[in-house]
């Protein structure tokens, strides 16, 4: 008797193994986020302390993004090589412990190779995590699933919000090993919490080690209280394509598509959170304007995300991510026409609304474009162009925010603009669609 694992996760359904693998890697995946905005919220902190300017303290993320391009591109094609498993281990380990040195970092020199030793394994643990997620769920509700877990993106903006502002109130001197004490610590307990995760069974499978690929669906399978899979029946996936590659033929134009995505979406996103906070803290309108109103722009997150698990699912997963882009664009066009402090508050918390919304989209679609092969390695390559996007929005962007900010908000509109032009081009939809 043979059984596609994509039908053995169909009769196991999502249940209690979901849900501890989605609160694992969600723990981490807030960790990650804490530590991508603590970029904005750390700036000023950081140039007081060493004695330099914002811009020159922002520096620690152009280090950060840097390390996490590479360990995007890295880590991703040694998950498709060696394993999901010791990768998400090797990468949450190597995140928690640099996070917490670089609270005790003595020289600005020694904070910016901490700060880039962290960024690479934030940047490996980022594609990694989903496309493991992405092997445990049947093709039902794996979009709605996926996208929960990028909602703990939004768990972690709130939690460094609230971190920052915290120790805006309190006075602290140094505010920013705090605030990075803060980020470090959910991936501290996740290192531990990640032992109880078993190997992805479709990489096992592509491995040619189904035995250990059955117990693991046998393992799903009493999780969520169903019947194990009868000895010895076998566990089969479509199979590898010989020299596949992420630019054949038949992936060239869905890779091209997906990849300037990222790029396009991520220079926005990071454009506008790298620099929101510092600006809003010191320099908003009336009450937009402190920490305060950036929780409330962390809180417009959810329901984005939201949206998104439930767009994903009934529109499908290319219907919903053009949607979110050009909302994105239109709520940065709002903020450009904005002439009252009301209506640019109310433009930033539809951008953050939208743009978060994007995010889960664009997590959900990702991965299930690529075959088990070649899954990780599309992810890191995502990842790596999400990164390059980071890395360049917190310094080229800031010779058009030097300029105008309003004006640097105007060019994300039209960077999105092109983001929903190019999910348009994109030649699949696969909402219920069985991962190859």
């Amino acid at each position: 008797m043979s059984i596609p694992v994509e039908s053995a996760l169909t009769m196991a359904g999502t249940g209690p193994f979901q849900r501890r693998l989605l609160g694992i890697f969600g723990l981490v995946w807030a960790a990650d986020a804490m530590q991508v905005l603590a970029v904005g919220f750390t700036a000023a902190s950081i140039a007081a302390t060493f004695g330099l300017t914002v811009p020159e303290a922002l520096q620690t993320g152009t280090l950060f993004f840097l390390g996490m391009l590479i360990g995007a591109a890295l880590f991703g094609r040694l998950a498709d090589r060696y394993g999901r498993r010791r990768v998400l281990l090797i990468t949450v380990a190597c995140d928690a412990v640099f996070g917490l040195l670089s609270v005790f970092a003595p020289s600005f020199a020694i904070l910016l190779g901490l700060r880039f030793l962290t960024g690479i394994a934030v940047g490996g643990t980022l594609p990694v995590d989903y496309a493991m997620m992405a092997e445990f769920l049947p093709p039902k509700n794996r979009g709605r699933w996926l996208v929960m877990l990028e909602g703990f993106w939004a768990v972690g903006t709130i939690i460094v919000a609230l971190a920052a502002w915290a120790a805006s109130v309190a006075g602290l001197a140094d505010a920013w090993r705090w605030i990075f004490a803060v980020t470090a610590f959910p991936a501290l307990i996740g290192i531990w919490l990640r032992f109880w995760v078993p190997e992805s069974p479709m990489y096992l499978i592509k491995e040619g080690r189904r035995e250990e690929a059955r117990n693991v669906l046998n393992q799903v399978l009493r999780a969520n209280g169903q019947a194990e899979l009868p000895a010895g029946t076998a566990i089969t996936v479509p199979q590898a394509r010989p020299g596949a590659s992420l630019f054949s033929p038949d992936l060239l134009r869905r890779t091209l598509s997906i990849l300037a995505i990222w790029f396009l979406v991520s220079v926005s996103y990071y454009g506008v959170f790298t620099w929101m906070p510092a600006k809003l803290a010191g320099e908003g309108f009336g009450f937009v304007r402190g920490y305060g109103f950036l929780v409330v722009v962390a809180l417009a997150q959810i329901p984005g995300y939201v949206l998104a698990a439930y767009g994903v699912e009934q529109w499908g997963r290319r219907p919903t991510l053009i949607g979110f882009l050009l909302l994105s664009a239109a709520s940065c066009m709002l903020f450009v026409v904005a002439s009252s402090a009301t209506v640019i508050g109310a433009s930033i918390l539809l951008m953050s609304f939208a743009l978060l919304g994007t995010w889960g989209a664009l997590y959900a679609f990702t991965p299930e474009l690529y075959p088990t092969e070649l899954r990780g390695t599309g992810m890191g390559a995502a990842g790596a162009m999400a990164r390059l996007g980071g890395l360049l929005a917190p310094s080229a962007v800031a010779l058009v925010i030097a300029q105008s900010f309003t004006a640097a908000i105007g060019l994300f509109a039209v960077l999105l603009l092109l983001g929903a032009l190019a999910a348009f081009l994109i030649d699949a939809e696969t909402k219920r669609a069985a991962l190859a």
